[in-house]
């Protein structure tokens, strides 16, 4: 069964996705995420001169092949561009093999390990009080894991923090600049254990609360934070410190019990091989279309077993609902899932990419349908064309570039 067509597709539906569809000599055709937020165009590029030609006359069935043929055989490998492409390559071939097989993505991966995927939604606001109230709406809609962001007071445009509600993710659309944002450390530390604090007495000891420094402290910081969230007993505490030199997780180990989970920035196992051998991490946040398509991501996950180190896929609205429901499939079967997050995306994303998977009952369900249960509106996607945006800049008080 030979891939006859690939077609890169570029659209902006209220933010920036790109996606490749594959078509085969029977006129079946597979979708495949690349979005890489705020490079999308160097992906299309990759993809379109490339990987596409390359494409052309092989056999859509070899899936592992076609994967080393893509990593291997092009030399250059990893980071965040090439796997991204890899990753459309391989998550549309998924989709074609579940197609003509009859049967949704994750029975091919052995089948249901649970009945539903316990999502996380966020919860954000300028004060406190906001932050509770949305907690307060998630529990309310059936959540049983809510992460928590708020407003640093004299901390302009603190992360995660949504300057339009649920969409804490904007990028500068219509910018050729990225927006900068000032940071302290200092606030930030001093604020936010009280906020949490406040979140727990409200909740109780039952649901699950996450908190994202999203990269923002040093080790020996992020281990005086996590030491002392320890009373709010967090679900995780998410990318505490900037994870290339991994043995940094080694300190913050020593000082604290509070769990970490990282990794939505990973593209290979080789960037979390160490934290998951030393068992320096409890939850991996690597995506499909980040970490090199359903084939890798599974890799990882499966290394992570190994070490009781459990799944908690990036699931932010960066990412198209094709990637959200190829994480979905593989959370329902692997054995080691944890935590997936969930942003629901736009009106506008949902109808260039109507899909069947669906909320009910506190938990996330893949489509049952054959294959991965998404398509694409082609026509609808060409009325929304590319919108140059970029994620913003953070700055010190004196101008020094910080981790954003």
């Amino acid at each position: 069964m030979r891939v006859v067509r690939a077609t890169v597709i570029v659209t902006s539906p209220g933010r920036n996705f790109v996606t490749l569809k594959l078509t085969t000599e029977d006129g079946i055709t597979g979708l495949g995420d690349a979005t890489v937020n705020g490079r999308e165009l160097a992906v299309a590029a990759y993809l379109r001169d490339h990987v596409c030609p390359l494409l052309i006359g092989m056999d859509a069935h070899r899936i592992e092949h076609i994967w080393h043929y893509l990593y291997r055989g092009a030399y250059w490998r990893r980071g965040p561009i090439t796997m991204a492409a890899i990753a459309a390559v391989d998550t549309a071939l998924w989709d074609i093999k579940g197609k003509v097989a009859g049967l949704p993505v994750y029975q091919l991966l052995g089948g249901a390990s649970r009945d539903g995927i316990t999502v996380y939604g966020h919860a954000n606001g300028e004060t406190v009080a906001e932050v509770i109230d949305q907690v307060a709406g998630y529990v309310d809609r059936g959540y049983q894991a809510v992460r928590v962001q708020c407003a640093v007071p004299g901390v302009a445009g603190t992360y995660g923090v949504a300057k339009t509600p649920g969409r804490p993710y904007e990028p500068a659309d219509g910018r050729d600049r990225p927006t900068e944002t000032v940071w302290s450390t200092e606030r930030y530390l001093d604020f936010v254990p009280g906020m949490i604090a406040a979140v727990r007495n409200r909740f109780g000891p039952e649901l699950r609360l996450l908190h994202d420094v999203h990269h923002r402290l040093t080790p020996i910081e992020a281990a005086r934070l996590g030491k002392s969230l320890e009373p709010a007993a967090l679900y995780w505490l998410e990318d505490p410190t900037p994870a290339e030199l991994q043995d940094s997780f080694r300190l913050i180990r020593r000082h604290t019990t509070t769990p970490i989970a990282v990794g939505e920035v990973f593209n290979t196992l080789w960037d979390c091989e160490q934290l998951i051998r030393e068992q320096l991490v409890d939850f991996i946040r690597a995506s499909v279309v980040h970490a090199g398509g359903i084939t890798h991501l599974r890799r990882i996950f499966s290394y992570a077993e190994l070490y009781q180190v459990r799944t908690a896929s990036h699931g932010a609205t960066d990412l198209s609902p094709v990637c959200m429901s190829a994480a979905l499939h593989l959370d329902l079967a692997v054995p080691n899932f944890g935590l997936q997050e969930y942003m629901p995306h736009t009106p506008e994303t949902d109808a260039v990419f109507p899909h069947g998977y669906h909320f009910a009952d506190g938990y996330l369900h893949p489509s049952e349908e054959p294959g991965l249960g998404v398509e694409i509106d082609e026509k609808l996607a060409a009325r929304y064309p590319y919108d140059p945006a970029y994620l913003p800049v953070a700055l010190l008080a004196d101008g020094t570039i910080h981790h954003w």
